[in-house]
């Protein structure tokens, strides 16, 4: 019965500092915790101090906590699908970016173990090993390359032992033991970000301001040329539209001679380049252009005619045939 009573309490005591937490809090970091030792646990807890608070429990209690909440708070319940696992909570109203790196930084190395999924690959470099020469069958089961060097075995080239994501067997626990090699770094792995009532993946922490200026910048661009092939006009596509008009309207005032104030400089310049060069300082190399420009129609008329000439020849030709 007492003890009954101390899991009860404990209990209330744990549900309380949940609902206190998720009160006073933002924004919540959801973690796993698989391979974590109580030890490792402490120093993440004590890197954390002052900028966040780590909080682990049993899921069944952190879900009817937060069910007990959602009536006067919906937004949490974006987060009952992420409470499966072996996970806990960082609580944190301060930049998250650097909470995430406080806990992602603080990493063990760790021998493998039987039946562990690895999660990187694991290579044994070649050279000495320090074994005696009685070890050479173990190395010849793992099908690895040895010769013996001053009475050591020594690996002649590097071992790619264990593929990421495959499991680790006895013998590949049996081989890193005798070589002291510990290949896997275990930590606390940052999953997903809970604020507002949204979740997302810590790689938008990762997201610079330049990076959504450039993106906002790209889909400005894009609505802009929809919006102009559709007619569809918006404050997008009103500077568009006024360069247009007003191409459209110094045309027709270079066409018909009838100036404007606007129009002026560009009519200056059609009617003596050499002139409008000298007089506003501007290079005079612009000048042979301006002049090809206006010699543009003639050339275009005369394309216009060529083909004459062309057909009496084919008709000559023709009638030549005849003959």
């Amino acid at each position: 019965m007492v003890q009954q009573r101390e899991v009860s309490t404990r209990k209330q005591e744990y549900g309380k500092k949940l609902q206190q937490l998720l009160n006073d809090y933002k924004s919540i970091i959801i973690i796993g915790a698989d391979n974590v030792g109580s030890n490792q646990m402490q120093k993440i807890r004590i890197a954390l101090r002052g900028k966040a608070v780590l909080l682990m429990g049993k899921n069944t209690m952190i879900r009817k906590v937060i069910r007990e909440l959602i009536p006067t708070n919906p937004k949490l319940q974006a987060l009952m699908p992420y409470i499966f696992g072996n996970i806990g909570f960082i609580f944190t109203n301060q930049d998250k970016k650097t909470v995430r790196d406080v806990v992602s930084s603080n990493k063990v190395p760790a021998a493998a173990k039987v039946g562990v999924v690895a999660p990187a690959d694991v290579w044994v470099p070649a050279g000495p090993t320090g074994l005696d020469p009685g070890q050479t069958s173990f190395f010849q089961a793992l099908n690895i390359a040895t010769k013996i060097v001053k009475g050591s075995v020594e690996i002649m080239t590097d071992v790619h032992l264990i593929h990421k994501g495959s499991k680790v067997n006895a013998s590949h626990v049996s081989l890193l033991a005798k070589l002291d090699i510990k290949p896997f770094f275990y930590g606390m792995a940052v999953q997903n970000i809970y604020e507002d009532g949204a979740v997302f993946e810590t790689a938008v922490l990762d997201i610079t301001p330049d990076e959504i200026l450039s993106r906002f910048v790209n889909g400005i661009s894009v609505l802009t040329a929809i919006s102009l092939r559709i007619g569809v006009p918006n404050l997008a596509t009103l500077p568009h539209s006024f360069a247009r008009a007003f191409k459209d309207i110094l045309a027709i005032a270079v066409a018909t001679g009838v100036s404007f104030k606007e129009a002026e400089p560009f009519l200056e310049y059609l009617a003596d380049p050499a002139a409008y060069a000298a007089k506003h300082g501007v290079v005079a190399a612009a000048a042979p252009a301006a002049k090809a420009a206006a010699a543009a129609p003639a050339g275009k008329e005369k394309a216009k005619e060529a083909p004459k000439p062309v057909e009496e020849e084919e008709e000559a030709f023709d009638l030549g045939g005849l003959f």
